[in-house]
């Protein structure tokens, strides 16, 4: 298998990053979106994120962009600021090759850096035994179902929560 460079996203990743999440939008259920974002709206969402310090990182194998993982806010108020919640797509192509694992990894340890304390997956489809089982090999515990809460495709799906401590998680309080 040829080698995986997982590194930071740069803007002209973006292209690459749009498609790998428009084939998610149109034909799956790990997100909730209906209509696939443009690359000028995934060029906002990216600077958003990284112009307030979140990682955005890349799977790259023989130069091409193959997946992507990323950290933002679990919730706006200020009191949820050491908790992230994170992201991770990849091309079907590249499934099943453990690149999730070792993009997820690397998201958890450039999060731990930054000084986070939690990260929170919110998995669309209990279905998702990829999604899962990649949260689960990556240490996240399994925290809860919200049944129905998405309709997609013509039919109702889950999401699945799942949780895991970073650093300290919550052995002591942060010092910020």
């Amino acid at each position: 298998m040829p080698q995986v460079l997982i590194r930071p996203t740069a803007p002209a990743d973006l292209p690459a990053i749009t498609a790998i999440y428009r084939e998610a939008v149109l034909h799956g259920t790990a997100t909730f979106e209906l209509v696939p974002p443009d690359l000028a709206e995934m060029t906002r969402r990216y600077e958003t994120l990284t112009g307030n310090g979140f990682p955005y990182l890349v799977a790259v194998m023989e130069d091409i962009v193959v997946g992507y993982a990323y950290a933002g806010p679990y919730r706006p108020r200020p009191a949820y600021r050491f908790t992230v919640e994170n992201s991770v797509y990849l091309d079907p192509a590249a499934q099943g090759r453990r690149i999730g694992t070792r993009l997820m990894q690397d998201l958890i340890a450039a999060c731990e850096a930054r000084g986070y304390r939690q990260m929170i997956a919110v998995i669309g489809d209990s279905a998702n035994a990829a999604s899962v089982a990649l949260h689960a090999r990556t240490g996240f515990a399994m925290i809860g179902t919200h049944p129905n809460v998405g309709l997609k495709f013509g039919r109702w799906l889950d999401t699945v929560m799942m949780q895991r401590a970073l650093g300290a998680g919550g052995a002591s309080i942060p010092e910020a």
